[in-house]
């Protein structure tokens, strides 16, 4: 169950739309400026937040195997401390983006990082695992405040220059998310586990610090005086959850053990929705799906990120199984990814706020596709060409794509409506990977019968030890690799076909910093 998670990129789950800038860009911010623009302190405030949230996702996984043996818990106990997290936190984006829309994407924001830190306190002393799963599902709460909030507090901020905000906010968040496991190998070997929790304590603080002197909340008083659906909040909440439960339990158990969780989730989510038309102010105002860009971005959200997951969930698991690299190895793989970004990506999101992003939104998924189908070619060391070239390709694409995807997704809705935009989109990523987990490994798994029957092999999740199951799990790869290629390619086709320049480009009022 918690394979799910565990080799998926953080931040195409987490958060999407994410992009990278220079070192020089991010020192042009906060230091030519001198930390007199208070935009300065808010993007400094995101960055290190939502780097918390992140890291704190990841860097879980490495300390499970001593977490586990400390507090007695079985494979069951050790799986749920990971998965608590991750089910509050796909719960909860659209929650946590309307309270921002309502209350103030600042203030919401500030009690995300709040939360956090108190769950986190928690999460560090507690003395058995039922405490430990409890505290994790408080720090989901707040990761999906301080998430969602962080986002729209840049759109706010930043106005028609979010493009190149998002771009500096994910180039940093991604480094720490990088540099989590590490730091978390460290702290679990050579002090305690507990270290990881605890470590977010003072961090919040400076959060804080920077939050409390960049720019304060945006919302229109008449949006902040509208009232609150908790009935709508909590039918979403439940069928997300719900959803999500059934998406990674199926994959692990088979769809008959989910029946009752994938049930739940349609009623639950039939029942929002009928509500919503329903409601005065509902939650999620569906006229939002009339937008054309917001429409579009959204669900080529769905379509490149469901890409981005499978194909990086399976290709770990290819890689380490099949090709016979190391853990390590395999993870030093996609290293470049992150060194492209963070060149590159901001750059093609301030283009992308210049120029449009629809040309940006329509060759990015085409180049991601391409070097996933470079990797369906790789089928021993001796193939490292196409799995390097297929890296760089991929790389590129994400570089184009990322940034004007989210900019795009945030800036075609309402002022204020900013914060349940965030949420839709962070929700639709993170739906959009587990689905294509869930779809392209049916796919592997009847490619590999049909290419070794008779085989009991589980398809890249063992070694194959004779030739026939080898050779069958590289069918099975490739194939795998074609769906998630197509839909990254049919991402990019919503783009070229629906995204609008005109609408992307009008006019759009700067809120004052």
């Amino acid at each position: 169950m918690s394979w799910l998670f565990e080799h998926q990129p953080e931040w195409a789950h987490s958060c999407p739309g994410r992009t990278g800038q220079s070192w020089r860009d991010i020192w042009s911010v906060l230091g030519r400026e001198r930390l007199a623009d208070p935009r300065a302190w808010t993007l400094l405030a995101t960055i290190l937040g939502s780097s918390m949230a992140f890291i704190d996702a990841s860097v879980v996984n490495v300390a499970l195997p001593t977490i586990g043996r400390d507090l007695q818990l079985g494979l069951a106990g050790r799986q749920w401390i990971f998965l608590s997290y991750s089910l509050a936190l796909a719960s909860l984006y659209l929650v946590g983006g309307a309270a921002g829309d309502r209350l103030g994407y600042r203030r919401v924001f500030v009690w995300g990082v709040i939360g956090f830190a108190i769950a986190s306190a928690l999460a560090g002393a507690a003395p058995n695992g039922g405490l430990l799963i409890g505290a994790r599902v408080l720090q989901g709460v707040g990761g999906a405040l301080l998430t969602t909030g962080s986002l729209a507090t840049l759109r706010g901020a930043y106005g028609a220059e979010s493009g190149r905000a998002v771009g500096l906010w994910t180039a940093w968040t991604g480094i720490t998310s990088i540099a989590g496991p590490p730091l978390g190998g460290a702290l679990v070997q050579y002090s305690s586990w507990r270290l990881i929790f605890y470590i977010n304590v003072p961090l919040a603080l400076l959060v804080l610090v920077c939050a409390r002197r960049g720019v304060g909340d945006e919302p229109a008083s008449v949006s902040a005086r509208r009232p609150f659906d908790v009935a709508g909040s909590a039918l979403v909440a439940l069928g997300l959850g719900s959803l999500v439960y059934a998406l990674v339990e199926g994959t692990a158990h088979g769809v008959a053990s989910v029946v009752w969780a994938i049930s739940l989730a349609l009623v639950s989510l039939a029942a929002f929705v009928v509500r919503e038309l329903r409601s005065e102010e509902p939650i999620l105002p569906l006229r939002l799906f009339r937008l054309r860009n917001f429409a579009a971005a959204n669900l080529e959200t769905l379509l490149v990120y469901a890409a981005l997951g499978g194909s990086s969930f399976f290709l770990a698991l290819y890689l380490q199984t099949v090709v016979g690299y190391s853990p390590l190895q395999a993870s030093v793989v996609m290293l470049p990814v992150s060194v492209v970004l963070l060149l590159l990506a901001g750059r093609f999101g301030r283009l992308a706020d210049e120029h449009g992003p629809r040309l940006f939104l329509a060759v990015g998924p085409a180049l991601v596709a391409a070097g996933m189908l470079l990797w369906s070619l790789v089928g021993s060391r001796s193939d490292w060409w196409a799995l390097a070239v297929g890296v760089a390709v991929y790389s590129l694409g994400l570089a184009l794509t990322v940034a004007p995807i989210t900019a795009t997704a945030l800036s075609s809705a309402p002022a204020r409506l900013a914060g349940i935009a965030s949420g839709v989109n962070n929700t639709v990523s993170r739906v959009g990977g587990l689905l294509a987990v869930a779809l392209i490994g049916l796919l592997i798994s009847v490619v590999y019968s049909s290419s070794a029957p008779g085989s009991n092999l589980r398809p890249l999740a063992e070694r194959p030890t004779t030739v026939l199951a080898r050779n069958g799990s590289i069918d099975a790869f490739r194939a795998g690799m074609f769906l998630a290629a197509a839909l990254a390619l049919a991402g990019g086709l919503v783009a070229a076909v629906r995204i609008s320049n005109a609408d992307a480009l009008a006019p759009r009022e700067r809120p004052s910093a």
